[in-house]
């Protein structure tokens, strides 16, 4: 880890691991554009951070990644971008020594499983991860081979199984000659074990900044006296109709009975936070912190009369056809809608709008890499999603000075526009949305004053908030033994 002195800053004198899944630019949305800037406001704020990645693509993916956060200015050159499967091989072939120490000190467990038992009679218990039972068999394993091709791990192939990360069937370590020499009590074995040798390469205490909810669950009975677990959260937890007693989502249930485990856990918005605390109450250390936006410089912008926009992924949930008819409905007469992203509803939506008739008034353009240029010249921007984590888009709207209509849906918008700069429509209601819309365009002095509003709106979402918010999270979780 960097010597860098973190103290320096707003945060405490810690070094600070931004842990996710995976971060490949231009993949999962939100997600990846809010985990990067995260470490990249960390750092601008003082804090001695690395990005972790465990996904295990080829060490080239990984170096085209950096390359591609760099270009687009996502991660500065101080911020290192590593990856578990980088790292776990030698030089001289095998796996790398921290690898390889680890896997015969879990070998050498009395209640370990053998990793030269056949495939099919692999540790094929249950067991229980947190009152869920989850089948540990491997159907098979994945050789992992360094760039001479020399094998170095094994990892374990779970088909069909949505938990598979949960599953503790042996990942194999081996030698330079290819001999096992010692496993892994499956995923969660190796990832802790890398972390274990990066909390031992540093002289300060270590704070995890976990952004994944599966690496989570897989951490929370970590033990590691100098480290700490601040938890992320970056999505809705509920199903519908969600209100704050709906069903939880299937992928959240066990991630909530260990959430007392993490040192601090942070919440984009306060409604969440509140829903959170007040359905399940309990020990768990639960903050706001949210994703901070850079604000831009004070200016007047070149608005495009009747422009409307919309900024987001195209994805069921975001329910672009609710846009795409309100706006239609609202009928304002030289006016255009430009829908921003790309996703999986992108087919659907270019049928919903050949089959209006509406091509003409109605665009699909497309993802873009700089969102703020696109909100600085529309004079609305309009979002119809069912749910949110924090509603980014919105933020960056109100940063841009530009108006916004949205449904007032869990959670996000109604956190932003509480102070101005928007309105709020019942969530579904496509007529009151085309009412809206109608409104502010129509509407000189309205739009003008909710333009006013919006800079000062997105204050509150400012980085320097945002980290001010996450340094005192970090000292919460630093103040005392680690909850694990």
């Amino acid at each position: 880890m960097s010597d860098a002195a973190s103290g320096e800053g707003i945060f405490p004198d810690a070094a600070f691991l931004v842990l996710s899944s995976r971060l490949i630019p231009g993949l999962d949305g939100g997600y990846t554009i809010a985990t990067a800037a995260r470490a990249r406001q960390m750092a601008e704020h003082g804090a001695d951070v690395q990005v972790l990645t465990v996904d295990p693509a080829d060490a080239d993916a990984h170096a085209a990644h950096r390359a591609e956060f760099r270009r687009l200015g996502m991660l500065p050159d101080g911020v290192p971008l590593r990856n578990l499967f980088d790292e776990a091989s030698a030089p001289g072939g095998g796996a790398a020594p921290w690898l390889r120490a680890a896997s015969e000190t879990e070998h050498r467990r009395p209640d370990h499983v053998s990793s030269t038992a056949p495939v099919g009679d692999v540790d094929t218990r249950f067991t229980r991860h947190e009152g869920v039972r989850s089948g540990e068999g491997a159907d098979s394993y994945r050789e992992l081979t360094d760039a001479e091709g020399r094998a170095y791990a094994a990892l374990p192939v779970i088909q069909g199984n949505p938990d598979w990360h949960l599953s503790t069937a042996p990942v194999r370590v081996y030698d330079e000659t290819g001999e096992t020499v010692g496993t892994l009590e499956g995923f969660g074995g190796l990832y802790r074990a890398w972390l274990d040798h990066l909390v031992e390469g540093s002289d300060r205490p270590v704070v995890v900044i976990c952004e994944s909810r599966q690496l989570g669950e897989l951490l929370a009975g970590w033990s590691n006296p100098r480290a700490r677990i601040v938890h992320a959260i970056h999505t809705m937890h509920l199903e519908p109709p969600y209100t704050p007693d709906a069903p939880l989502n299937a992928l959240w249930t066990r991630w909530f009975p260990v959430s007392d485990r993490f040192d601090a856990v942070i919440w984009p918005t306060q409604a969440q936070r509140d829903d959170v605390q007040s359905r399940f109450g309990g020990d768990a250390a639960n903050l706001v912190s949210p994703h901070g936006i850079r604000l831009p410089a004070e200016g007047d912008h070149a608005r495009e009369p009747g422009l409307v926009v919309s900024v987001s992924r195209l994805a069921p949930g975001k329910r672009i056809d609710h846009l795409v008819r309100a706006f239609l409905a609202a009928d304002v007469p030289g006016t255009r809608l430009e829908i921003w992203g790309d996703g999986p509803s992108t087919a659907s939506v270019a049928e919903l709008i050949a089959a209006l008739g509406a091509g003409d008034r109605v665009a699909l353009m497309g993802r873009t890499d700089d969102p703020a240029a696109v909100l600085r010249r529309a004079s609305l921007m309009v979002t119809a999603t069912a749910y949110e984590g924090q509603g980014l888009s919105i933020v960056e709207a109100l940063a841009a000075g530009c108006p916004v209509v949205s449904y007032d849906v869990r959670y996000g918008p109604g956190d932003a526009l509480r102070r101005g700069g928007g309105l709020l429509v019942p969530a579904g209601e496509e007529r009151m949305l085309a009412d809206a819309i109608r409104q502010v365009l129509t509407d000189a002095p309205l739009r003008e004053r909710l333009g006013v509003e919006a800079p000062v709106a997105a204050s509150a979402w400012s980085e320097d908030a945002a980290m001010a918010a996450l340094a005192a999270a970090t000292r919460l979780a630093l103040s005392g033994p680690p909850r694990r």
